[in-house]
């Protein structure tokens, strides 16, 4: 039988922190919710990015009225893919990945097709709020759908992997790459069945791979090694992760990235509340990290210049 004590003191030796610490310690304190429209409206969030320089999916059109959905149609017409999301959902509810058509039918990511009565009555749902934070009515984002790098072509099931960083104060201080399965239904939602497999912030190299409560090696569904792969782009990952915090104003930030075979790094959301998965997949805790980063604030030392921030946590923070 294992012995709790043990447990919580292996718990405190690896910086495992709760929601509760999290909550209390990082978001209420270094999060003013005067900016939480900043992450949680994506519109929001897109246009900072594009105000910061920062590369964001292209953005086609987007839907504020009922009246508005039929003639989304005619401006789609010429796009054989593109994605529907909800700007104020969360946890990737509601999204809708178009790869393609049939007739007047619109093809979903998993083959099934959705006819035009079945789209219009999805984003119906949409802006009545049925996907958003505390289902107020919405407003939709259509965009340019990823087509991710090769280097997951192995390791992916019928969707678009992306990373995770968590920045704090502006320095990245831990990642992983979530990558779909069958179970996800093709979507990179740990809650819903996607793998988290942690990220070596100096290298780039992932290291171990969690899969609910089981550490995985291979992914499930192509049997392929998810250990060892080394992330293209990651000093800009990394940069993007860090200047985060000037666009955002928020202290303890969850940066969401995918790479997209064609133009690379995109900023696809923020998050003010990033959950905590993150240290399970990296095998690590937070907390001594986080704290590292409060020494510097407590000694007058935080760095302004974004590539000074990543070239201490490529210092500090390895994946052991």
């Amino acid at each position: 039988m294992l012995n709790p004590f043990a447990i919580a003191r292996r718990l405190r030796q690896i910086g495992l922190i709760g929601i509760g610490q999290r909550n209390a310690e990082f978001v209420l304190r270094y999060n003013e919710r005067k900016y939480y429209p900043r992450v949680d409206d994506k519109l929001i969030t897109k246009a900072l990015a594009i105000e910061a320089g920062l590369p964001v999916p292209e953005l086609y059109a987007v839907v504020r009225e009922e009246h508005e959905i039929a003639d989304l149609h005619e401006k789609l017409r010429d796009r054989e893919q593109f994605v529907v999301k909800p700007a104020h959902g969360s946890g990737g509810d509601g999204i809708l990945v178009v790869t393609g058509r049939r007739g007047d039918k619109y093809r979903r990511s998993n083959g099934a097709l959705m006819g035009r009565e079945e789209f219009e009555h999805h984003l119906s749902n949409m802006l009545s709020g049925l996907f958003s934070l505390g289902g107020q009515p919405d407003h939709i984002l259509v965009e340019y759908c990823v087509q991710f790098d090769p280097i997951f072509d192995n390791v992916s099931y019928k969707g678009v992997p992306d990373i995770r960083i968590i920045s704090f104060l502006g320095y990245p201080v831990m990642a992983m790459i979530r990558l779909p399965t069958r179970m996800s239904d093709g979507k990179a939602n740990l809650h819903q069945g996607a793998i988290g497999v942690g990220i070596d912030i100096p290298t780039g190299i992932t290291r171990r791979g969690v899969w609910g409560t089981e550490p995985v090696k291979e992914h499930p569904d192509t049997e392929q090694s998810i250990v060892g792969l080394s992330i293209p782009h990651w000093d800009e990952l990394l940069l993007i992760g860090a200047k985060a915090y000037e666009l955002s104003k928020l202290g303890y930030v969850g940066v969401d990235v995918v790479l997209d075979k064609i133009h690379g790094p995109m900023v696809l959301e923020l998050n003010a509340r990033p959950g905590l998965a993150i240290q399970i997949a990296n095998g690590n805790g937070l907390l001594h990290r986080l704290r590292k980063i409060q020494a510097l604030e407590a000694e007058g030392r935080l760095s302004s210049d974004p590539a000074e921030r990543v070239a201490f946590s490529k210092a500090n923070f390895p994946t052991t």
